[in-house]
Protein backbone atom coordinates (compact mmCIF):
# COMPACT_ATOMS: atom_id res chain seq x y z
CA UNK A 1 0.00 0.00 0.00
CA UNK A 2 0.99 3.09 -0.31
CA UNK A 3 2.93 5.28 2.14
CA UNK A 4 3.41 8.67 0.92
CA UNK A 5 0.59 11.39 0.40
CA UNK A 6 0.05 12.47 -3.43
CA UNK A 7 -1.41 15.81 -4.85
CA UNK A 8 -4.66 15.37 -5.81
CA UNK A 9 -5.56 17.92 -8.68
CA UNK A 10 -9.60 17.79 -8.89
CA UNK A 11 -10.18 19.91 -11.83
CA UNK A 12 -13.32 21.87 -12.79
CA UNK A 13 -15.87 18.79 -13.23
CA UNK A 14 -15.43 17.59 -9.89
CA UNK A 15 -16.46 20.47 -8.44
CA UNK A 16 -19.96 20.59 -10.15
CA UNK A 17 -21.46 18.73 -12.50
CA UNK A 18 -18.78 15.23 -11.32
CA UNK A 19 -18.72 15.93 -7.67
CA UNK A 20 -19.81 12.53 -6.57
CA UNK A 21 -16.50 10.93 -8.53
CA UNK A 22 -14.91 13.71 -6.25
CA UNK A 23 -16.67 12.75 -3.28
CA UNK A 24 -16.31 8.54 -4.13
CA UNK A 25 -12.90 9.07 -4.80
CA UNK A 26 -11.97 10.64 -1.54
CA UNK A 27 -13.41 8.37 0.34
CA UNK A 28 -12.03 5.45 -1.02
CA UNK A 29 -8.90 6.80 -0.76
CA UNK A 30 -9.28 7.20 2.84
CA UNK A 31 -10.88 3.59 3.54
CA UNK A 32 -7.28 2.28 1.52
CA UNK A 33 -4.97 4.85 3.97
CA UNK A 34 -4.22 7.01 0.67
CA UNK A 35 -2.98 10.59 2.14
CA UNK A 36 -4.45 13.07 -0.53
CA UNK A 37 -3.94 17.08 -0.61
CA UNK A 38 -5.65 19.96 -2.69
CA UNK A 39 -3.29 21.73 -4.12
CA UNK A 40 -3.62 25.44 -3.30
CA UNK A 41 -4.97 28.16 -5.72
CA UNK A 42 -5.16 25.07 -8.75
CA UNK A 43 -6.44 27.11 -11.82
CA UNK A 44 -8.33 25.68 -14.53
CA UNK A 45 -6.01 23.17 -17.04
CA UNK A 46 -7.23 24.17 -20.06
CA UNK A 47 -9.10 20.91 -20.98
CA UNK A 48 -9.54 20.05 -24.37
CA UNK A 49 -10.12 23.74 -26.04
CA UNK A 50 -6.84 25.16 -25.16
CA UNK A 51 -4.42 23.11 -27.16
CA UNK A 52 -6.48 23.68 -30.22
CA UNK A 53 -5.36 27.05 -29.75
CA UNK A 54 -2.63 27.82 -28.75
CA UNK A 55 -0.35 24.79 -27.89
CA UNK A 56 2.95 26.85 -25.67
CA UNK A 57 -0.53 28.80 -23.52
CA UNK A 58 -2.12 25.35 -23.45
CA UNK A 59 1.03 24.03 -21.23
CA UNK A 60 1.62 26.79 -19.39
CA UNK A 61 -2.31 26.51 -18.10
CA UNK A 62 -1.37 23.27 -17.18
CA UNK A 63 2.22 23.61 -15.99
CA UNK A 64 0.99 26.52 -13.22
CA UNK A 65 -0.81 23.89 -11.62
CA UNK A 66 2.46 21.46 -12.03
CA UNK A 67 4.73 24.28 -10.18
CA UNK A 68 2.00 24.66 -7.88
CA UNK A 69 2.46 21.10 -6.75
CA UNK A 70 5.80 20.97 -7.28
CA UNK A 71 6.31 23.35 -4.92
CA UNK A 72 4.37 21.07 -2.57
CA UNK A 73 7.31 18.46 -2.31
CA UNK A 74 4.83 15.60 -3.22
CA UNK A 75 6.38 14.12 -6.30
CA UNK A 76 3.15 12.60 -7.61
CA UNK A 77 -0.04 14.19 -8.66
CA UNK A 78 -3.11 12.07 -8.89
CA UNK A 79 -5.87 12.80 -11.18
CA UNK A 80 -9.63 11.11 -11.82
CA UNK A 81 -10.68 13.08 -15.19
CA UNK A 82 -8.85 11.64 -17.97
CA UNK A 83 -9.17 15.06 -19.69
CA UNK A 84 -7.04 16.87 -16.83
CA UNK A 85 -4.46 14.12 -16.25
CA UNK A 86 -4.15 13.87 -20.39
CA UNK A 87 -3.12 17.52 -20.45
CA UNK A 88 -0.82 17.72 -17.44
CA UNK A 89 0.99 14.94 -18.79
CA UNK A 90 1.59 16.30 -22.10
CA UNK A 91 2.68 20.03 -20.11
CA UNK A 92 5.20 17.89 -18.34
CA UNK A 93 6.11 15.22 -20.75
CA UNK A 94 6.57 18.38 -23.37
CA UNK A 95 8.46 20.27 -21.22
CA UNK A 96 10.84 17.74 -20.00
CA UNK A 97 11.50 16.22 -23.35
CA UNK A 98 12.21 19.94 -25.00
CA UNK A 99 14.18 22.14 -23.45
CA UNK A 100 13.40 24.76 -25.80
CA UNK A 101 9.49 24.17 -25.43
CA UNK A 102 10.23 24.28 -21.74
CA UNK A 103 11.58 27.90 -22.10
CA UNK A 104 8.38 28.86 -24.05
CA UNK A 105 6.34 27.96 -21.68
CA UNK A 106 8.25 29.00 -18.46
CA UNK A 107 8.35 32.50 -20.04
CA UNK A 108 4.64 32.64 -19.95
CA UNK A 109 4.25 31.49 -15.94
CA UNK A 110 5.20 33.91 -12.63
CA UNK A 111 7.58 30.76 -11.91
CA UNK A 112 9.02 28.04 -13.20
CA UNK A 113 8.44 24.18 -13.91
CA UNK A 114 11.50 22.24 -12.99
CA UNK A 115 9.69 18.77 -14.28
CA UNK A 116 9.42 17.40 -11.10
CA UNK A 117 5.96 16.11 -10.59
CA UNK A 118 4.61 12.74 -12.64
CA UNK A 119 0.71 13.21 -12.93
CA UNK A 120 -0.85 9.35 -12.50
CA UNK A 121 -4.87 8.44 -12.64
CA UNK A 122 -6.52 7.43 -10.16
CA UNK A 123 -6.66 4.02 -11.40
CA UNK A 124 -2.98 3.84 -11.33
CA UNK A 125 -2.34 4.72 -7.78
CA UNK A 126 -4.81 2.00 -6.67
CA UNK A 127 -3.65 -0.78 -8.98
CA UNK A 128 0.20 0.05 -8.58
CA UNK A 129 0.88 1.95 -5.84
CA UNK A 130 -1.73 0.36 -3.66
CA UNK A 131 -1.87 -3.13 -5.51
CA UNK A 132 -5.14 -5.53 -5.84
CA UNK A 133 -4.20 -7.32 -2.14
CA UNK A 134 -4.67 -4.37 -0.38
CA UNK A 135 -7.96 -3.31 -1.85
CA UNK A 136 -9.53 -6.54 -1.85
CA UNK A 137 -8.80 -6.47 2.12
CA UNK A 138 -10.57 -3.25 2.83
CA UNK A 139 -14.07 -5.45 1.06
CA UNK A 140 -17.07 -5.79 3.15
CA UNK A 141 -20.17 -5.89 1.47
CA UNK A 142 -20.82 -7.96 -1.89
CA UNK A 143 -23.31 -6.79 -4.78
CA UNK A 144 -24.59 -10.39 -5.91
CA UNK A 145 -26.27 -10.18 -8.96
CA UNK A 146 -24.44 -6.94 -10.24
CA UNK A 147 -22.69 -7.64 -13.41
CA UNK A 148 -20.87 -4.28 -14.70
CA UNK A 149 -19.39 -2.90 -17.84
CA UNK A 150 -16.12 -1.16 -17.78
CA UNK A 151 -16.27 1.85 -20.33
CA UNK A 152 -12.89 3.37 -20.14
CA UNK A 153 -13.64 6.39 -23.07
CA UNK A 154 -11.38 7.30 -25.86
CA UNK A 155 -7.88 9.59 -23.56
CA UNK A 156 -8.04 7.45 -20.54
CA UNK A 157 -5.21 4.95 -21.98
CA UNK A 158 -4.29 6.72 -25.20
CA UNK A 159 -2.18 7.93 -27.33
CA UNK A 160 -0.13 5.58 -25.39
CA UNK A 161 3.07 7.82 -25.80
CA UNK A 162 1.20 10.13 -23.66
CA UNK A 163 -0.63 7.70 -20.80
CA UNK A 164 1.96 5.68 -20.25
CA UNK A 165 -0.53 3.34 -18.65
CA UNK A 166 -2.62 0.24 -19.03
CA UNK A 167 -3.36 -1.24 -22.77
CA UNK A 168 -3.79 1.55 -25.64
CA UNK A 169 -6.47 -1.20 -26.86
CA UNK A 170 -7.37 -3.38 -24.50
CA UNK A 171 -7.34 -1.67 -21.06
CA UNK A 172 -7.74 -3.97 -18.05
CA UNK A 173 -6.75 -1.65 -15.36
CA UNK A 174 -11.02 -1.07 -13.91
CA UNK A 175 -11.54 -4.47 -14.67
CA UNK A 176 -9.07 -5.75 -12.27
CA UNK A 177 -9.94 -3.57 -9.25
CA UNK A 178 -13.57 -4.15 -9.80
CA UNK A 179 -12.85 -7.67 -9.39
CA UNK A 180 -10.32 -7.03 -6.87
CA UNK A 181 -13.47 -6.11 -4.58
CA UNK A 182 -15.48 -8.86 -5.81
CA UNK A 183 -17.63 -7.87 -8.71
CA UNK A 184 -18.79 -9.38 -11.95
CA UNK A 185 -17.13 -7.72 -14.87
CA UNK A 186 -18.62 -8.22 -18.52
CA UNK A 187 -16.37 -8.97 -21.61
CA UNK A 188 -17.08 -5.79 -22.57
CA UNK A 189 -16.26 -5.81 -26.26
CA UNK A 190 -16.82 -1.37 -26.73
CA UNK A 191 -14.66 -0.07 -23.78
CA UNK A 192 -12.91 2.04 -25.83
CA UNK A 193 -15.73 3.39 -28.28
CA UNK A 194 -16.17 7.10 -28.13
CA UNK A 195 -19.49 8.22 -26.67
CA UNK A 196 -19.30 11.49 -28.32
CA UNK A 197 -17.63 13.52 -26.02
CA UNK A 198 -18.16 16.79 -25.83
CA UNK A 199 -20.00 17.30 -29.25
CA UNK A 200 -23.55 16.71 -26.94
CA UNK A 201 -24.95 20.16 -27.85
CA UNK A 202 -23.72 20.98 -31.41
CA UNK A 203 -23.63 17.27 -32.39
CA UNK A 204 -26.50 16.62 -30.40
CA UNK A 205 -28.12 13.19 -33.11
CA UNK A 206 -24.30 11.58 -33.37
CA UNK A 207 -23.82 11.71 -29.59
CA UNK A 208 -27.07 10.56 -28.89
CA UNK A 209 -25.87 7.43 -32.08
CA UNK A 210 -22.73 6.73 -30.09
CA UNK A 211 -24.04 6.72 -26.93
CA UNK A 212 -26.82 4.20 -28.43
CA UNK A 213 -23.85 2.06 -29.59
CA UNK A 214 -22.29 1.88 -25.80
CA UNK A 215 -25.49 1.28 -23.63
CA UNK A 216 -26.34 -1.18 -26.22
CA UNK A 217 -23.29 -3.64 -26.53
CA UNK A 218 -23.23 -3.36 -22.48
CA UNK A 219 -26.54 -5.05 -22.97
CA UNK A 220 -25.79 -7.46 -24.98
CA UNK A 221 -22.31 -8.53 -23.25
CA UNK A 222 -25.00 -8.83 -20.09
CA UNK A 223 -24.13 -6.22 -18.14
CA UNK A 224 -26.57 -4.63 -15.61
CA UNK A 225 -24.27 -1.52 -15.69
CA UNK A 226 -21.39 0.68 -16.29
CA UNK A 227 -18.93 1.86 -14.69
CA UNK A 228 -16.64 4.98 -15.91
CA UNK A 229 -13.59 6.88 -15.04
CA UNK A 230 -14.63 10.19 -16.75
CA UNK A 231 -16.94 12.68 -16.05
CA UNK A 232 -17.89 13.54 -19.96
CA UNK A 233 -17.97 9.48 -20.03
CA UNK A 234 -20.72 9.55 -17.05
CA UNK A 235 -22.33 12.81 -18.26
CA UNK A 236 -23.22 11.07 -21.80
CA UNK A 237 -24.34 7.91 -20.35
CA UNK A 238 -26.23 8.78 -17.90
CA UNK A 239 -27.58 12.30 -18.07
CA UNK A 240 -28.23 11.80 -21.57
CA UNK A 241 -29.39 8.50 -21.61
CA UNK A 242 -33.51 9.22 -21.70
CA UNK A 243 -32.91 12.14 -24.74
CA UNK A 244 -31.07 8.21 -26.32
CA UNK A 245 -34.31 6.75 -25.39
CA UNK A 246 -36.63 9.49 -27.26
CA UNK A 247 -34.23 10.38 -30.36
CA UNK A 248 -33.68 6.29 -30.75
CA UNK A 249 -36.73 4.46 -29.90
CA UNK A 250 -34.73 2.83 -27.11
CA UNK A 251 -35.80 1.91 -23.38
CA UNK A 252 -32.44 1.89 -21.23
CA UNK A 253 -32.31 2.51 -17.80
CA UNK A 254 -28.81 1.15 -17.17
CA UNK A 255 -26.77 2.74 -13.93
CA UNK A 256 -23.83 4.61 -15.02
CA UNK A 257 -21.35 4.69 -11.91
CA UNK A 258 -18.02 5.75 -11.47
CA UNK A 259 -15.58 2.91 -10.33
CA UNK A 260 -14.82 4.55 -7.37
CA UNK A 261 -18.65 4.47 -6.52
CA UNK A 262 -18.56 0.58 -6.64
CA UNK A 263 -15.82 -0.12 -4.77
CA UNK A 264 -17.06 2.40 -1.89
CA UNK A 265 -20.48 0.71 -1.85
CA UNK A 266 -18.25 -2.95 -1.05
CA UNK A 267 -16.13 -0.96 1.46
CA UNK A 268 -19.43 -0.59 3.65
CA UNK A 269 -20.04 3.25 2.74
CA UNK A 270 -23.47 4.65 2.62
CA UNK A 271 -24.87 6.03 -0.62
CA UNK A 272 -24.81 9.46 0.74
CA UNK A 273 -20.77 9.32 1.40
CA UNK A 274 -20.68 8.30 -2.07
CA UNK A 275 -23.06 11.05 -3.95
CA UNK A 276 -25.29 8.03 -5.13
CA UNK A 277 -28.16 10.47 -5.05
CA UNK A 278 -26.48 12.60 -7.94
CA UNK A 279 -26.84 9.76 -10.52
CA UNK A 280 -29.52 10.52 -12.87
CA UNK A 281 -30.45 7.22 -14.08
CA UNK A 282 -31.15 5.58 -10.19
CA UNK A 283 -28.54 2.85 -8.69
CA UNK A 284 -31.20 2.03 -5.79
CA UNK A 285 -31.42 -1.61 -6.65
CA UNK A 286 -27.57 -1.89 -6.57
CA UNK A 287 -27.84 -0.47 -3.27
CA UNK A 288 -30.64 -1.99 -2.30
CA UNK A 289 -29.18 -5.84 -3.24
CA UNK A 290 -25.44 -5.08 -0.90
CA UNK A 291 -25.11 -7.61 1.48
CA UNK A 292 -22.30 -8.18 4.10
CA UNK A 293 -19.82 -10.75 2.83
CA UNK A 294 -21.12 -12.78 6.65
CA UNK A 295 -24.18 -12.65 4.38
CA UNK A 296 -23.62 -13.71 1.39
CA UNK A 297 -21.26 -16.36 2.77
CA UNK A 298 -24.26 -17.93 4.33
CA UNK A 299 -26.06 -17.58 1.33
CA UNK A 300 -23.45 -19.63 -0.29
CA UNK A 301 -23.55 -22.16 2.21
CA UNK A 302 -27.26 -22.42 2.17
CA UNK A 303 -27.61 -22.71 -1.67
CA UNK A 304 -24.75 -25.52 -1.78
CA UNK A 305 -26.43 -27.36 1.25
CA UNK A 306 -29.50 -27.14 -0.88
CA UNK A 307 -27.72 -28.53 -4.04
CA UNK A 308 -26.57 -31.30 -1.65
CA UNK A 309 -29.72 -32.17 -0.59
CA UNK A 310 -31.26 -32.02 -3.94
CA UNK A 311 -28.50 -34.46 -5.58
CA UNK A 312 -29.35 -36.75 -1.98
CA UNK A 313 -32.83 -36.80 -3.13
CA UNK A 314 -32.57 -37.52 -6.56
CA UNK A 315 -29.99 -39.98 -5.83
CA UNK A 316 -32.56 -42.06 -3.26
CA UNK A 317 -34.94 -41.61 -5.96
CA UNK A 318 -33.03 -43.51 -8.52
CA UNK A 319 -31.96 -46.46 -5.56
CA UNK A 320 -36.00 -46.89 -4.78
CA UNK A 321 -36.84 -46.55 -8.70
CA UNK A 322 -34.03 -49.46 -9.51
CA UNK A 323 -35.63 -51.42 -5.86
CA UNK A 324 -38.89 -51.45 -7.56
CA UNK A 325 -38.15 -52.46 -11.14
CA UNK A 326 -36.25 -55.16 -9.48
CA UNK A 327 -38.84 -56.52 -7.25
CA UNK A 328 -41.46 -56.13 -10.54
CA UNK A 329 -38.62 -58.82 -12.67
CA UNK A 330 -38.57 -61.60 -9.58
CA UNK A 331 -42.31 -61.49 -9.60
Amino acid sequence: MAEKEYAYYTGCSLEGTAVEYDMSMRQVFKALGVGIIEPEDWSCCGSTPAHTVDRVFAAALAARNLTIIEKMGTGIVTVPCPSCLSVLKRAHLGMTQDESFRNEVNELLDEPYEGGVVPKSTLQVMLEDVGLDAIASKVTHALPGLVVAPYYGCILTRPPEIAQFDDPENPVSMDKILEAVGVKVADYAFKLECCGAAFGVPKRDMVNRLTYRVLSMALEAGANCIAVACPLCQQNLDLRQGQVNSTMGSSFNLPILYFSQIVGLTYGLSPKELGMDKLVVSADDIVRSRITIEELAQREANAKAAEAEAKAAEKLKKAKAKEEDTKTEET
